[in-house]
């Protein structure tokens, strides 16, 4: 079975990890950005990463596995694939995420869900309301990749743990040096209170001259839970 030294090996062998200057879906910056569909358009791949999720909520009496689109129904297919398990997805609407396209979601169902990267747990958060709303119960989460130690409950399971940097944008110090800041993902970019898209490569600021609030080790990738760790620079 994969583990964790050669699930990051292979991240890195296939473009998945990234080192620039992305905005994240949060509205943070960060210098290391992880683009999964490098790995999701390989099956043989998919299934290698999903198979340690299957394998660590075997015996957790699932009823059901849910994972968000687009990449995390991807991953979530292959782990109930492995697990012998129906899966579902929900969708956004003004009120959240909903069910919709007929899947059932029932109180009292055990529901594990599935994602391909964690990054500040929103996404995971809003599923979790969603199935709690049916009077279902969540009782794992898994993922490919999680970017940092995240405030989830149950905690999740990942695959690769990453300690990754991230700054407030007006505190970013990839935007002091000008790099050019890249926005990838499926989600519009989120705007500041001036009306400018946070895409846009912020100006210097001058009145934060010390070091910015950072979460994350600004250096170097770390895969913690396998003691695993190489420098990005």
């Amino acid at each position: 079975m994969l583990n964790r030294q050669e699930a990051l090996a292979l991240l890195r062998q296939t473009g998945a990890i990234l080192d620039g200057h992305f905005l994240l879906t949060s509205g943070r910056h960060s210098g290391v950005y992880v683009e999964k569909f490098r790995l999701l358009e390989r099956p043989d791949l998919t299934a290698r990463f999903s198979e340690p999720i299957a394998e660590h909520f075997r015996d957790a009496a699932c009823d059901l596995v849910v994972g968000p689109l687009t990449g995390g129904i991807l991953v979530a297919h292959e782990v109930a694939k492995a697990l012998g398990k129906p899966i579902a997805f929900p969708e956004r609407s003004r009120e959240g995420m909903e069910w919709r396209r007929g899947f059932k979601v029932a109180e009292g169902m055990r529901v594990l869900i599935i994602e391909d990267v964690i990054t500040t747990g929103k996404t995971i958060s809003e599923i979790i309301a969603a199935i709690k709303r049916t009077g279902a119960e969540v009782i794992g989460i898994g993922s490919l990749v999680c970017r940092g130690k995240i405030d989830l409950q149950p905690t999740p399971y990942a695959v690769v743990s990453m300690n990754l940097a991230s700054y407030p944008a007006e505190r970013c110090p990839l935007c002091r040096r000008q790099i050019p800041l890249e926005k990838r993902g499926s989600r519009p970019a989120p705007k500041d209170e001036g009306g400018r898209m946070k895409d846009e490569v912020a100006p210097p600021p001058e009145e934060h001259p010390e070091e910015p609030e950072a979460h994350g080790d600004a250096s170097c990738l770390t895969d913690y839970l396998g003691g695993f760790m190489f420098c990005t620079h």
